[in-house]
C-alpha cells in the first residue's frame, strides 16, 4: 500500500488561493464574495466535514478584498472550523428557520462592504445556492446599496488548477483503487449477484485505505452492457458477461474518478474490438493533451477515432471533464469548449461508444497536464478486454 501523503494543507496553501482569489476580485470589481457550497468553502478555509450531507443549515464564508475570509456558520460547525486557518468565526445557533444566519450575514457583509460595493456570488454552470431563496432575497432587500456580480469564473479558474499538494492527494487516491482494480481478478467470480460485485469493491477499497467510495456506478450484460448509472440489481454474473465499474473514491477530500471493464469465460469479437477502440481513443486523447490544446482538441481526438472504427454513436454528450475535490469539475470535453489547457490541470479522458444495438462500451483514466506533456495518474488498463 502506497504511503499516505499529509492530511490537509499548511495555512500557506490557503494564504495563496485567497491571494489569487483577491487579485482576480480586483480586476473584476468585486468587493467581496460570498461562498456558500461545500467545495467553495473547502477551497479557501480546509473546512472539512461529512456534516454537508444535511440539508437543514447554510454555511456562509465571506472573502474580502483583503485579508482572511471571514466564516459565517451554525455554532455547530465552531469546533470543526476552528481547526482550520479561518481566525474570525461568527455563529448563530441553528435550525433557526425565521432567521437562518440572514442578520449575522448581512451584518457581516455590511462590515466588508459598507453601504455600497459589488458582492460576488456564484451564478454560472455547474453552480448552485444552497440557501433558500427566500433568505437570499431577504438577505439582498437588507443590503440596498449592494450589487451583485457572478463570480463563478474566478472561482472556475482558480481551481481548475491544482497545487502540488493537491495533484498528491489524487495521486494517491488513484494509486489505492489501482490496485483495487489490478486485484479485482481475486475477489469477483461468475455467480456472484451485482449488488455482492458492487459491495465486495467498496469493501476492498476501503481496506486499502480509501476514505471513502462515494460514487460506484457500472453494470453487467450477456456480449456488454447498456446502462451505466443504475443500481445494481440481484442478477448473478454468468459466462459470456460484460463488466464495468465506474468508481469515484475519496481521500482527504479529493476524488480519483476512473472505469474498468471485464468479460467473463469469453467475450465476442464485437465487445473486443470495441474495447480495443475506445482503448486507442484514451491513447489519442492523452497525445492530444497538451499546454495549449483546448477541451473540444481533446474531444475530436478521441472521438475520431471511434468515428473512424465504426461506432455507432454516442449520446453522452462528452469524453472526460475536470477532477479534484469533486468527481467532475469544470472543463468539459465536448465539441464546444474551448476551455485551454494549463499546467497542473488534472482531467479525465473517458471515450464512449455505442457498438452494437443497446450495448456500449466506456473507458476511463485520469491524467494531469504538464509542461513536458501529460502525464496517467491512474495506473493504465490492459490493452485488451480482460477475461476472467
Amino acid at each position: 500500500m502506497a504511503e499516505a501523503p499529509a492530511r490537509g494543507f499548511p495555512a500557506q496553501e490557503f494564504e495563496q488561493r485567497t491571494r489569487r482569489a483577491q487579485d482576480r476580485m480586483a480586476d473584476a470589481g468585486i468587493d467581496a464574495l460570498l461562498l456558500t457550497t461545500e467545495v467553495e468553502l473547502r477551497y479557501f478555509s480546509g473546512y472539512l466535514t461529512q456534516f454537508w450531507q444535511s440539508p437543514t443549515r447554510p454555511w456562509f464564508l465571506v472573502v474580502p478584498a483583503s485579508g482572511k475570509p471571514i466564516a459565517v456558520i451554525p455554532t455547530i460547525g465552531a469546533a470543526c472550523m476552528g481547526r482550520t486557518w479561518i481566525e474570525d468565526i461568527r455563529t448563530w445557533s441553528s435550525p433557526q428557520p425565521h432567521d437562518e444566519g440572514i442578520s449575522l450575514l448581512v451584518e457581516t457583509l455590511q462590515e466588508v462592504l459598507g453601504t455600497g460595493g459589488v458582492l460576488g456570488i456564484s451564478e454560472g454552470p455547474e453552480t448552485h445556492l444552497r440557501m433558500p431563496v427566500s433568505d437570499y432575497r431577504r438577505m439582498m432587500t437588507l443590503l440596498p446599496g449592494i450589487a451583485t456580480r457572478d463570480c463563478s469564473a474566478i472561482l472556475r479558474d482558480l481551481r481548475m488548477v491544482k497545487s502540488d499538494a493537491e495533484i498528491t492527494k489524487i495521486i494517491h487516491i488513484c494509486d489505492l483503487v489501482s490496485d483495487v482494480f489490478e486485484d479485482l481478478p481475486n475477489f469477483i467470480h461468475t455467480g456472484m449477484s451485482e449488488i455482492e460485485v458492487f459491495r465486495t469493491f467498496k469493501i476492498k477499497c476501503l481496506e486499502q485505505g480509501v476514505d471513502d467510495v462515494s460514487y460506484l456506478v457500472g453494470g453487467a450484460g450477456q456480449g456488454g452492457y447498456g446502462d451505466i448509472i443504475s443500481p445494481p440489481r440481484e442478477r448473478r454474473i454468468t459466462q459470456g458477461d460484460v463488466l464495468i465499474l465506474d468508481t469515484g473514491c475519496l481521500f482527504d477530500g479529493y476524488f480519483c474518478d476512473f472505469d474498468r471493464n471485464y468479460a467473463f469465460g469469453h467475450a465476442s469479437d464485437d465487445a473486443k474490438r470495441a474495447y480495443e477502440t475506445v482503448y486507442a481513443a484514451t491513447e489519442a486523447g492523452f497525445a492530444a493533451a497538451k499546454v495549449g490544446a483546448t477541451c473540444a482538441d481533446l474531444f475530436h481526438a478521441m472521438q475520431d477515432v471511434m468515428t473512424k472504427a465504426g461506432a455507432l454513436g454516442n449520446d453522452v454528450g462528452r469524453l472526460g471533464h475536470g477532477l479534484g475535490m469533486q468527481l467532475t469539475e469544470w472543463p468539459s470535453n465536448t465539441p464546444q469548449d474551448q476551455t485551454v489547457l494549463k499546467p497542473n490541470m488534472v482531467m479525465t479522458l473517458e471515450p464512449g461508444m455505442t457498438f452494437a444495438p443497446g450495448l456500449v462500451m466506456v473507458h476511463e483514466e485520469n491524467i494531469v497536464i504538464r509542461d513536458s506533456g501529460p502525464e496517467y495518474l491512474t495506473r493504465r488498463a490492459s490493452p485488451t478486454l480482460p477475461i476472467l
